[in-house]
């Protein structure tokens, strides 16, 4: 498999790159590995007062980055980790990670039972407990291009009056995925027509009026004016947009078919040194005024935790329902290569 073995390359160079045990192994310390701007300061610091220890965090962008980083052994010393669904799945059958402490998980009450209805990897919240569900959507400039002159379905790619102006992310799970969804598909398909047919629709219709596949840096283009037509996460083009001109400039939905969804999940490590302090970081997340905290931080949505909206204070950038069609990429295995021998097709020629 090719992905594996660019995977096992990056392991590798982390492996002889990276130091581990460089975090503390004082017992009044926790130590993060999560994803950039996740949690707010204010609530790390609540934490720390309340419990008495010190919260270190480091970031990563990618799950790759996150996976490789650990499998190369580069991560001993962190407690919690917080992959997505289909990273936590294989985290959990290699056996990385120890059970979570139900006894310390007095929150539990609060999650969402239909969080845990989406979940077949760890429906019992085993391993892992859920902190964000999110999807990604359509960003349309709508000082460019009239609001409800366009369709609201992933088929607004192919309108040209975006040629030039829009942008796909540089993720073949969620372009495809949305193909997928657009043409009546399980975003999990491994079947060879159903993939075949998205990869034409991607390449036919959509690609030509792309300037570029682009993951992170189409906020700044968005506000700019550069692109008027965003395929991406909705907070990347809310934070570079001056929050007085949302309302006059963005419009974000997800199309009513659905398309790819993605659960970030707290994990605690094999071999965390922490592990006492990091069922209480997970627990404390999840009362209701401090996910609300973590909520209104970045204006997320608030799927997860049943009794934090009445706590926010912030309006979300889109609704939770907007996400009752979406599906969660699940691990494939090696039918991952089905889609990228495909994506290299529509991504590089």
């Amino acid at each position: 498999m090719k992905r594996f073995f660019i995977l096992l390359v990056s392991a590798l160079t982390l492996a002889l790159t990276s130091c581990s045990g460089t975090r503390n192994p004082d017992a009044n310390v926790l130590n993060l590995y999560i994803w950039t701007y996740y949690i707010p300061d204010s609530v790390i610091e609540k934490f720390e007062d309340e419990f008495g220890v010190s919260v270190n965090i480091d970031n990563y962008s990618t799950n790759e980055e996150m996976f490789n980083k650990l499998i190369a052994g580069g991560g001993k010393g962190y407690d919690i980790v917080l992959p997505s669904n289909d990273y936590a799945s294989v985290m959990i059958r290699l056996n990385m990670l120890q059970e979570i402490d139900q006894s310390k998980f007095t929150n539990r009450q609060y999650i969402n039972p239909a969080i845990i209805d989406k979940i077949d990897y760890d429906p019992e919240m085993k391993y892992a407990v859920p902190y964000y569900y999110g999807a990604a959507g359509v960003c349309v400039n709508k000082k460019k291009v009239p609001e409800g002159s366009y369709e609201r379905t992933w088929n607004i790619f192919a309108d040209p009056r975006f040629e030039g102006h829009a942008t796909m992310m540089d993720d073949y799970r969620e372009v495809f995925g949305d193909a997928l969804a657009y043409l009546g598909y399980s975003v999990n398909t491994t079947d060879e027509k159903a993939l075949d047919e998205a990869a034409k629709l991607v390449n036919d219709k959509w690609k030509p009026n792309l300037v570029q596949f682009d993951a992170e840096a189409f906020g700044k283009s968005f506000a700019s004016g550069d692109f008027w037509l965003c395929q991406g996460y909705a907070e990347i083009v809310y934070t570079e947009v001056p929050e007085e001109k949302w309302d006059e400039t963005i419009d974000f939905f997800i199309p009513e078919s659905g398309g790819p969804a993605y659960l970030d999940s707290f994990m605690i490590l094999k071999d965390a040194p922490h592990a006492a302090i990091a069922n209480e970081f997970i627990n404390f997340i999840h009362r209701p005024e401090i996910y609300a905290e973590c909520m209104d931080a970045y204006n997320f949505t608030c799927y997860i935790n049943t009794a934090a909206p009445e706590y926010m204070t912030t309006v979300p950038m889109y609704p939770a329902s907007a996400m009752d069609t979406c599906e969660l990429k699940n691990d494939i295995g090696e039918d991952l290569d089905k889609f990228f021998d495909r994506w290299e097709e529509v991504r590089f020629y």
